[in-house]
């Protein structure tokens, strides 16, 4: 099929390529605008929100004049410490 495009497409090799390019580009609106948002519909991907358990989107949202859970730490805290490097594997266990 492509050879048959290729001979069939007229002004040379520069026209060829050039034409090769157009039809390649004229394929992918076709495709980007006509056939990809059609289909889309059949497409397992195409709800992107985020629900907690119960379904609710921001379900974990704080309630206002709840008490919050201190055993808990809050999520942007780093449990480790960001100053020092790890030590050497040789200062680190006795022998």
């Amino acid at each position: 099929m492509y050879s048959w495009i290729w001979r069939v497409l007229p002004f040379g090799r520069p026209g060829k390529v050039v034409g090769s390019l157009l039809l390649a580009g004229i394929m992918a609106v076709v495709l980007w605008f006509g056939v990809f948002p059609y289909a889309e519909r059949w497409l397992p991907n195409n709800d992107g929100q985020i629900t907690d358990t119960g379904g609710q989107p921001g379900g974990d949202q704080v309630v206002p004049g709840a008490t919050p859970d201190r055993s808990v730490p809050p999520s942007d805290v780093i449990p480790y410490p960001t100053t020092t490097n790890n030590p050497s594997p040789r200062t680190s266990h006795s022998r």
